[in-house]
């Protein structure tokens, strides 16, 4: 069995895994600041920041499209609905 593809954007990214995404292939520059904030609080605070910064960040990324863009905010709101 081979690995997916590393542009697989159809597989769910992890929740930290999406905050990278947002840094690395974001447009906005305002939207890639949250993601990095996001980052360094989860690094500081631990898993129990996760829930909130991800409700951050996928609220950051409403106006961002394209494929990636899709693959995030998917994986973040089945995180989110898996929180809850």
């Amino acid at each position: 069995m081979s690995a997916p593809p590393a542009d697989d954007r159809t597989r769910t990214l992890g929740v930290v895994e999406s905050f990278v995404a947002v840094v690395n292939h974001c447009p906005n520059g305002s939207v890639r600041r949250v993601a990095e904030s996001a980052l360094e609080i989860v690094k500081r605070d631990g898993a129990g920041a996760l829930p909130e910064q991800a409700f951050l960040v996928l609220t950051a990324v409403r106006g961002w499209q394209g494929a990636r863009a899709a693959q995030v905010k998917r994986s973040l709101q089945a995180f989110l609905d898996s929180a809850t």
